[in-house]
């Protein structure tokens, strides 16, 4: 299909960009990948009066790491996080997720922000950025906020930012110690059926600290506190491993689909889990 017929816009900064959607409020949408905009309109399912494209935004690019603190711009696309050197001595755990996110097509034009900005609970990168705890930085028409990415998301394509404001940066600490981002899927380039972010670092014999989210189970992304706590302090045996799954097992809410009855659902997210701890696990 074609979508309906709209203004298009492609401001120089993010200055502008805001400026833009303050004037023309509830009909102007930005666009960074189009991946998850596009098909909308193709379909009629998102009717805009305006478009707003960030493609020419150099400040919301690139990616950095300074004092242990990795800086993403949101409109670095997913085949530079695969390129980068600098963030795969920082955070590889990044790497390994966005090798599973669709295809090489994809990755060229999808961005980071686009990914994390539009609440699909099917996207990698929201249950990735929980697990590391990263810090979305917003822009709009009063200035700059803060907001963490594990209470961004409050329902399936709802989050905490306004109309008006632009996701600008991703940032978080780098990674010392193992990971993991396992994820089962139908075929190439599909949603998961489940997925999960696992970071663990060791003292001695022993897991000094957890964090553990999964993906595409629930209307968000979702961080499990209790699956983490229930690894520390644990050699990571047979039983503190299906400990910490079955803690995860009752922090998702799937739903049926055509990815499979919750039952089936849960099962590959426990099996999804157990395999990304081990892999963790041996990392650290």
């Amino acid at each position: 299909m074609i979508p309906s017929s709209f203004e298009y816009h492609r401001p120089g900064d993010v200055a502008g960009a805001v400026a833009l959607l303050s004037q023309l409020g509830e009909d102007a949408r930005v666009i960074a990948g189009g991946h998850s905009l596009i098909p909308m309109m193709k379909l009629r399912m998102a009717a805009l009066e305006h478009l707003v494209d960030l493609q020419d935004i150099d400040e919301m690019k690139g990616i950095s790491v300074e004092a242990g603190r990795v800086r993403i711009g949101a409109m670095t696309t997913q085949h530079e996080l695969l390129t980068s050197d600098v963030l795969a001595g920082a955070a590889p755990i990044v790497r390994e997720a966005s090798l599973q996110i669709a295809d090489p097509q994809v990755r060229y034009m999808g961005t980071i922000g686009g990914n994390v900005a539009n609440g699909d609970p099917g996207n990698d990168m929201p249950g990735l950025m929980q697990c590391l705890d990263a810090t979305f930085t917003l822009q709009g028409p009063d200035g700059t906020r803060d907001v963490q990415a594990r209470s961004f998301y409050e329902a399936a394509y709802m989050t905490d930012r306004a109309d008006e404001e632009i996701l600008t940066t991703i940032s978080f600490d780098a990674t010392d110690g193992g990971y993991a981002y396992e994820k089962q899927k139908r075929k190439i380039g599909d949603y998961a059926t489940a997925a999960a972010a696992v970071l663990l670092t060791r003292d001695g014999g022993n897991c000094a600290s957890a964090s553990i989210a999964m993906t595409n189970l629930s209307d968000t992304p979702v961080w499990s506190e209790a699956a983490g706590a229930a690894l520390v302090g644990t050699a990571l045996d047979k039983a503190a491993v299906d400990a910490a799954v079955a803690a995860m097992l009752v922090d998702i809410d799937p739903t049926e689909d055509n990815r499979g009855p919750v039952a089936f659902k849960n099962h590959v997210a426990g099996v999804i889990l157990d395999r990304a701890i081990a892999r963790a696990w041996d990392r650290a």
